[in-house]
């Protein structure tokens, strides 16, 4: 049997990571590479010539506002080397399942709340690429849920719960190409048509099962595909939905594999972090460049601000 030539892929290993980003000087000029390719730019003019100054600042020759390379970027006000944010940089875009922020600060070697700040920093800049992006063509959709077993009410509606939608592009061939995963406040057809008009791409053929949310879909705006699947598992074999099944077994594999708890205002990001690597899964080596021209374009996010919760869709 020929092996999946994305699963094999080599990727990026650690010793190549080091080579090309070991040092704190090779950190920062990758950086400024991926923040002004073009060369430097006042964030406050607009100028493009400046100079460099003796305490690592730059200085605009038109306004003489001063700023650093990390200012105004996820990196803004940072204590940490650059090379310890690339390196949780090459921990969570490589890896296939989620990594807690226990285990990365023994990985990096800080403690667990700086662990855990820079670690949702990073998901803020995965969650705020995949927003935007809209799904076409053939597109399988399902309702699914995160969260623990508690006391209190069981099944829909139940407190500890958390909705979210997963939808997964396929192509000609039935393979899967794009996943979204989105948070919604709970599966009713005012809420998936919500969702629908920001994430799927008129003209889409559209695959659900016979929840009554998902008859949003039934516009002349989509082609939807409706199968009364019943329950059990037998209606997680029904061909149709192969890869949203599989998709979610994976995400529910990933994130609750990995992590004790996860609190409901968080989930958006954590569910940010596994579409963010599964959509970019075909060329693991170009995951940290791609990554920090992002991660150079998304503004400031402070403690207070990631305390928050995050937006649905």
């Amino acid at each position: 049997m020929a092996r999946n030539l994305i699963q094999f892929q080599s990727g990026l290993s650690l010793p190549a990571f080091l080579d090309q980003y070991g040092t704190e000087a090779q950190c920062r000029s990758a950086l400024f590479q991926h923040r002004w390719p073009k060369g430097f730019v006042c964030p406050d003019c607009g100028n493009t010539t400046g100079c460099q100054l003796a305490r690592g600042l730059y200085q605009c020759h038109h306004c003489h506002h001063q700023t650093s390379l990390t200012a105004g970027t996820i990196f803004h006000a940072t204590h940490l080397p650059l090379t310890t944010w690339f390196l949780a940089i090459y921990l969570l875009t490589q890896r296939k399942n989620g990594l807690s922020a226990l285990q990365l600060s023994r990985e990096l070697g800080v403690s667990y709340n700086t662990a855990w700040k820079l670690k949702h920093k990073l998901l803020q800049v995965m969650y705020e690429r995949n927003q935007g992006e809209t799904l076409t063509g053939r597109i399988e959709i399902d309702d699914a849920y995160l969260g623990g077993e508690r006391p209190g009410k069981r099944g829909r509606g139940a407190e500890h719960k958390f909705p979210f939608v997963a939808a997964v592009q396929t192509d000609d061939d039935g393979h899967p190409l794009r996943v979204q995963l989105r948070r919604v406040s709970g599966f009713t057809r005012a809420e998936v048509r919500r969702y629908a008009q920001v994430a799927i791409a008129p003209g889409s053929r559209v695959v659900s099962d016979g929840l009554g949310c998902f008859r949003a879909f039934e516009s002349p705006v989509y082609t939807h595909e409706r199968f009364i699947t019943g329950g059990g598992r037998a209606s997680a074999q029904i061909p149709a939905f192969n890869w949203v099944n599989t998709v979610l077994g994976n995400v529910k594999n990933a994130i609750t594999g990995s992590y004790h708890a996860i609190r409901g205002q968080h989930v958006p990001r954590y569910l940010a972090e596994f579409e963010y690597r599964f959509n970019r899964r075909y060329d693991l080596t170009a995951m940290i460049p791609r990554f920090l021209t992002v991660a150079a374009r998304t503004p400031p996010m402070p403690y207070r601000l990631l305390k928050l919760a995050e937006p649905y869709t």
